[in-house]
């Protein structure tokens, strides 16, 4: 998987994929369920504001962000503090009122600091590369219904390169579950 999905990487084909409009966030809490307990695997909701525990609904694994911000934070600490004890212990040793070479006290706010650097950057990029971002223009703005997504609307999006996606039987499964209304969606 690219880091950067752009429209270019989307699967060829002219059918991006199914989209299905729900009222309420119960009702896409309960077709996400209905969605996860399927077996689908591309599939992705879409709501106005964040909807408490909808990521378990979709059986969403924990994201492995924290751990690159994690990671990123104590290189950049660990950078910090051995670019400081390099220069002062080893390459620019300078004797200043008979204090020792290595005096690690010293060494801590540019080590916070560069730690604190580090995590933020690991958590920009980070986030960018999860999320498969840049994507500059995305299908399912191609929709007309979908525009109400920041609004009030409530959506799920099945992707047509999903191994279980058939355009008939998952247009069925989605009214069958309670879709206000499903729509094709093209690629392009």
């Amino acid at each position: 998987m690219p880091l950067a999905l752009l429209a270019d990487d989307l699967p060829k084909g002219e059918t991006y994929g199914l989209l299905a409009e729900f009222e309420t966030t119960g009702e896409l809490y309960r077709a996400c369920e209905e969605v996860r307990d399927a077996g689908y695997t591309r599939w992705d909701s879409h709501t106005p504001f964040p909807v408490h525990g909808l990521d378990r609904a979709m059986g969403m694994r924990r994201s492995i962000l924290p751990l690159i911000v994690l990671g990123m934070a104590l290189g950049g600490g660990a950078l910090g503090f051995g670019l400081q004890y390099w220069v002062h212990s080893i390459e620019y040793p300078l004797v200043i009122s008979g204090k020792p070479f290595f005096t690690w006290p010293a060494f801590v706010p540019v080590t916070f600091e560069l730690a604190v650097l580090f995590g933020a950057l690991g958590a920009v990029f980070g986030m960018f590369a999860l999320n498969r971002l840049p994507m500059h223009h995305h299908p399912l703005f191609n929709s007309e219904r979908f525009e109400s997504a920041t609004n009030d609307r409530f959506f799920i999006s099945i992707e047509s390169w999903d191994p279980k996606f058939d355009a008939a039987d998952t247009r069925r499964f989605l009214e069958g579950i309670g879709a206000r209304h499903v729509e094709l969606v093209p690629s392009r």
